[in-house]
């Protein structure tokens, strides 16, 4: 091919395995590969700094998408290359919409190029509370005095955790407003629901199409697993889903492979790169 393909991959439930972790052997692979030429990054939802905890071995040359687009970052120095944040208006229109906040959810803020998960009160959803005693010991996280101080630096995340039935109606309510990206699913290993708010725009796909035209690839290629992939597949010229992947996903995908716990994603990038 004229052009090299670029290559994308979801990264929980779909490079990671159930257990929340690279295998050796996927961390190998994608290494050659990429020391070979391979263009390869990864879209994720995570935080850089969550998602290094994962990926630090890795040794990628592009920039990974991270917060569903909304952040671009370097995964060897978790530095940010560049961030989309909320307009003042947006601000005001989200802490109108989302009182429930300080119960269920933290604000990603930015201060320069430094990211804190602002969260505040004692009262929070048993899910909410399950996030916050995991991290607890995460410099990212930050208590906030009260409402108006999980809205400090510039904001640029929102995420709610909580039961469907808890999070749904809240989810109904911010979706309306056309001004930013909304993704409302299942969390891929609990049975606890995810509302994410982020800036317009902010999309794994529009994020990758941008990387793609930019860095003049020919061609793409995506991994997924979830509903947040799913713009993803729409745009790629290959999209392939583990076997692990909501229906939804398998229904829109060039192919089924393995499973995240088989190195389904490492065996099917080292296949396809070797038959350029």
């Amino acid at each position: 091919m004229s052009k090299k393909t670029l290559y994308v991959s979801d990264l929980d439930g779909t490079l990671m395995r159930s257990d929340i972790k690279l295998s050796a052997y996927t961390e190998d692979t994608v290494n050659e590969l990429v020391g070979r030429g391979m263009a390869f990054t990864y879209a994720t939802a995570r935080s850089i700094q969550s998602a290094r905890e994962i990926t630090g071995g890795l040794r990628l040359k592009l920039p990974v998408i991270t917060r569903n687009g909304a952040v671009l970052a370097d995964n060897n120095t978790g530095g940010i290359i560049t961030k989309a944040v909320f307009t003042a208006d947006e601000v005001s229109l989200l802490k109108d919409l989302i009182p429930e906040l300080p119960e269920c959810g933290f604000v990603s803020c930015f201060f320069g190029n430094t990211m804190y998960k602002m969260y505040c009160g004692d009262e929070h959803t048993a899910e909410f509370r399950g996030y916050v005693d995991y991290y607890r010991n995460d410099p990212v996280m930050k208590l906030a005095p009260d409402f108006e101080g999980l809205f400090t630096g510039e904001p640029g995340y929102v995420t709610l955790i909580g039961h469907k039935d808890y999070i749904a109606p809240i989810y109904e309510r911010v979706r309306k407003y056309q001004g930013w990206e909304t993704l409302f699913q299942k969390d891929t290993y609990r049975e606890e629901y995810w509302l994410e708010v982020c800036p317009q725009n902010c999309t794994k796909a529009k994020s990758v199409l941008k990387l793609k035209e930019e860095l003049g690839y020919g061609r793409l290629v995506v991994f997924g697993d979830a509903l947040n992939d799913i713009s993803m597949f729409e745009i790629a010229d290959e999209a392939y889903a583990v076997s692990n992947a909501v229906d939804e996903l398998k229904a829109i995908a060039t192919g089924i492979i393995g499973s995240n716990d088989e190195d389904a994603v490492a065996n099917k990038l080292k296949e396809l790169f070797l038959s350029e």
